[in-house]
């Protein structure tokens, strides 16, 4: 169950960041109450994911995975660049994550 918990807080929090653009501080109303929504929820699933799992291991996954897909939603839809650097940083946070679940004790 930490998993699911940890996978719906990680999609609520790519949600919610991905809005905050189209939020445009806060002064348009659907994308904002997105964000708002989706960081509660996001919240919320990563604490029911702290009963069960080490808040450094969980918080790893959740803020890892975040940053890739946020870095490839803001690439899709808002066409930033990703250069090389970001790319090999893109990279390295997966492997990281994947060392974690895999390989660590913890995950």
């Amino acid at each position: 169950m930490q998993w699911l918990y940890l996978s719906i807080a990680i999609l609520a929090e790519v949600v919610a960041t991905s809005s905050l653009k189209a939020a445009e501080g806060f002064t348009r109303l659907t994308p904002s109450l997105m964000v708002i929504l989706g960081y509660g929820t996001a919240f919320y699933f990563l604490s029911l994911t702290l009963r069960t799992m080490q808040v450094g291991t969980a918080y790893a996954i959740w803020s890892g995975v975040g940053t890739v897909l946020v870095s490839l939603i803001a690439w899709i839809l808002f066409n930033q660049k990703l250069d090389a650097a970001a790319i090999a940083g893109i990279t390295l946070i997966i492997v990281g994550v994947v060392i974690i679940k895999f390989l660590s004790q913890q995950g």
